[in-house]
């Protein structure tokens, strides 16, 4: 029997404890289910790029032992979001592995051959079948004071020590959360992520995936705000979040279907350039305000070329909504078990996904 397969991401396997456990009762054996361990603790801290490569290897390793496999779908906390979006890039392909063939005789995406075909949700990640790429509390635009990084609590002198600091702390990946990482004149690595660039088809690979679903905190997050993890403009946001949860679903307040809008960015012209050296140099709120506004825009660009489910999340009545980033995928049964509702809608969009036409793609 033809087999699907999906990936599961986090600080690690250990966080996908209960999830797993929900995931395999409700989808049955016709799935199988694997906890990634290729970026554990402070493997997190090397950069997405040098994370996302070493999910690719993982990926590769479990396809070629499990031959049964024909279908695939990513499911990711947090930074295990940015981690997979890196890694399909790497695994995308435009044909699907015949028997017998290896999957590192997959044949990566040519430039500029692919535009037409991957609108319907064809191509191939590591020579399977992509179905639902799935992130859960990702910060997909960096981070940046209090609406993207919460807990700075709007304090200039936080915001202001919060980029230069973060590399020191968190590594490469920290620069690259604040959009610093790199030379001045070049774009940062999530403007890239962004865009299809000659070596890598970050866009194509997501389009390749039949549902693409972003699972968002609207409040209580402290470490990942509601505009980045569900890619939106501040205009786009509801001023009153919902706080009555869908029937079957505690905690899940909305669902929104969005459309892919035509686009030809993302772009990294001289200005964002010399707001980069700025926010770099001598960082301080208003400069790294205007940066990331610039850089925010653009990769929203980007992103929007394919269209996405939007799941808005909201803890507001459980006894510890101040745990919202792990209770959205329960790292903890007994402390983040408020998170439950968010792990069976996940299981049944998984299953359902089957039977329902592909989001369409604008690019």
């Amino acid at each position: 029997m033809d087999k699907f397969t999906s990936f599961y991401l986090g600080c690690s396997p250990k966080d996908w404890t209960y999830g797993e456990a929900v995931l395999k009762r409700r989808l049955g054996d016709n799935f199988f289910i694997y906890a990634s361990s290729s970026n554990i603790y402070t493997k997190t801290f090397d950069g997405i790029d040098i994370a996302g490569r070493r999910l690719a290897d993982e990926v590769l390793d479990v396809v070629k032992k499990m031959s049964s496999l024909r279908k695939i779908s990513f499911l990711a906390h947090s930074l295990g979001g940015l981690f997979a979006r890196y890694a399909i890039a790497i695994l995308y392909s435009l044909e699907a592995k015949n028997e017998g063939q290896s999957s590192a005789q997959i044949v990566p995406a040519a430039r500029g051959s692919a535009k037409s075909r991957y609108t319907s949700g064809l191509g191939a990640v590591a020579g399977l079948e992509p179905i639902n790429f799935i992130t859960l509390a990702t910060p997909h635009l960096g981070v940046r004071g209090r609406n993207q990084l919460p807990f700075l609590q709007g304090l200039s002198i936080l915001e202001k020590l919060a980029a230069p600091l973060a590399p020191l702390i968190v590594g490469r990946t920290g620069a690259q959360l604040f959009l610093t990482d790199g030379d001045p004149s070049k774009p940062p690595l999530l403007l890239q992520m962004a865009s299809d660039c000659e070596d890598k088809k970050f866009i194509l690979a997501l389009a390749a995936f039949k549902n693409r679903v972003l699972y968002a905190n609207v409040s209580y997050d402290h470490m990942v705000g509601w505009r980045t993890s569900s890619v939106r403009r501040e205009k786009d946001l509801v001023v009153k979040p919902s706080h009555r949860s869908l029937d079957g679903y505690k905690h899940i307040v909305n669902v929104e279907y969005c459309s892919p809008v035509s686009s030809e960015g993302p772009h990294f012209p001289s200005k964002a350039a010399r707001a980069k050296e700025a926010a770099q140099r001598t960082p301080n709120t208003e400069n790294t305000e205007e940066y990331h506004q610039m850089m925010e825009e653009e990769m929203t660009h980007g992103l929007q070329k394919v269209g996405w489910k939007k799941v808005d999340v909201n803890f507001h009545s459980s006894f510890w909504p101040y745990l919202a980033h792990n209770n959205i995928h329960v790292k903890n049964e007994w402390l983040h078990n408020a998170g439950a509702g968010v792990i069976a809608h996940v299981a049944d969009s998984i299953k359902q996904q089957e039977s329902r036409p592909c989001l369409p793609a604008n690019l």
